[in-house]
């Protein structure tokens, strides 16, 4: 089977001839740019500078000589950029301050500071001269405990969707660097491009935006009203041309778990995220029949498991099994047949950073040959390898879920 037709296998519940596999097909499955190097040494393959494409986690976009080597059968492919086919005109080298040879975007967009922390002005991004990732204050999330909950001004939104849409020429040139990848690749392409633009922490942050959930629904249905009806404009202007070039679309982003419970309710999710959600769904399948639909959602969702699959996406990443109470056996016997699962492969936040190798390929061995029954499973970690990863767990995990 080609790359693309294993994934597509796979989130049709239908046999594979081996477990699919992704690294970088999105944000969340990838690997950081401080241990892609050593991968790459460690793979025998020849050493270049790592390309930066996330900025914030510090991302490295995977090359396919090492997706080759690894047998992942996933590409990327964003507004801006895909690791399809070479792109050098957009790759600028930057050295992080001496920490990294690598190459990005723009490197005018950081400045590197006396101490050595690197800042990103446009956003208050920050990496400290020991950090391996970009942070803002509190993350971005604050808490405030007095006066009225924050919330988004409507006419504003309405404003700023409307100043969002995108020139035919923008959506023309989206179209024809997919038609490329098409072209230059056999493997599955994942299109991480218009996202719904809800999410339990889309607005006023995680902290705050579930109690306005709580306290204003009315407000909250609102707004999810103007942003959906928004995003499905726009997916009506690129759906029907992009449609023939993609595979799977990652159309939300939206974290609903901590370590150990959803962050609201279901029932907030039922009310005010699975109608909408529902209805973007529905549009893209009719649009696309052939694409499959991602949601990307962090954290012990296991008790909105069904209310997830009732919303129409074909698969869910990064299935955090560590999270909550349930294992990777009650996630699959939930999931299995409804939704594919994607992620999951091996616990990064301990097995994969302080296990052995032989610890690593165990956990993996275990998990995958779980998930996969009944097929509807691809491979990969939960969430992104870290810095810190040696590139043998990293061959590990992957040469391991690859065979079993």
């Amino acid at each position: 089977m080609t790359g693309r037709e294993r994934i597509l296998a796979a989130l049709n519940f239908e046999p594979t001839d081996r477990t699919p596999l992704d690294l970088g097909g999105m944000p969340s499955t990838g690997i950081s740019c401080f241990a892609y190097p050593s991968l790459v040494q460690a793979l025998g393959l020849p050493p270049r500078r790592p390309r930066v494409y996330d900025t914030g986690q510090m991302l490295a976009l995977p090359d396919t000589d090492v997706l080759d080597a690894l047998q992942c059968d996933v590409v990327t492919l964003q507004t801006n950029l895909t690791n399809a086919f070479p792109q050098p005109a957009l790759w600028h080298p930057y050295d992080f301050g001496g920490r990294l040879d690598a190459e990005v975007l723009d490197p005018a967009m950081f400045e590197l500071q006396p101490d050595g922390a690197i800042v990103q002005p446009h956003t208050g991004a920050k990496m400290p001269p020991n950090a391996y990732v970009f942070d803002t204050e509190h993350a971005g999330q604050p808490l405030m405990l007095t006066g009225d909950l924050p919330k988004p001004d409507l006419d504003a939104v309405r404003e700023q969707c409307r100043a969002g849409q995108p020139t035919e020429e923008t959506v023309d040139a989206v179209v024809a660097m997919a038609r490329q990848a098409r072209e230059a690749t056999d493997r599955a392409i994942l299109f991480n491009g218009l996202h719904a633009g809800i999410g339990i922490a889309a607005h006023t942050g995680i902290a705050m935006f579930p109690m306005l959930c709580l306290t204003e629904p009315e407000f909250v249905a609102q707004l999810h009203e103007i942003i959906v009806s928004h995003t499905i404009a726009q997916m009506e202007r690129f759906l029907p041309k992009l449609a023939p070039y993609i595979d799977v679309y990652m159309c939300s982003a939206d974290d609903w778990g901590t370590q150990n419970a959803t962050v609201a309710a279901p029932q907030v999710y039922r009310d005010l995220f699975q109608p909408y959600y529902r209805r973007m769904n529905d549009v893209i399948h009719q649009l696309a029949p052939n694409v499959k639909t991602f949601l990307h959602s962090c954290g012990a969702i296991y008790d909105i498991l069904d209310d997830i699959a009732a919303s129409g996406f074909d698969a869910l990443n990064p299935v955090q099994w560590t999270a909550g109470p349930h294992s990777w056996n009650d996630w699959k016997d939930k999931a299995r047949g409804r939704i594919a699962l994607w992620g999951g492969a091996v616990n990064t936040q301990a097995t994969l950073p302080l296990g052995a190798t032989t610890e690593v390929i165990e956990e993996t061995a275990e998990v995958v040959a779980c998930m996969k029954e009944d097929s509807g499973y691809v491979g990969c970690a939960i969430h992104n390898i870290l810095a810190e990863i040696a590139p043998e767990k990293v061959i590990a995990l992957y040469r391991t879920a690859a065979a079993v």
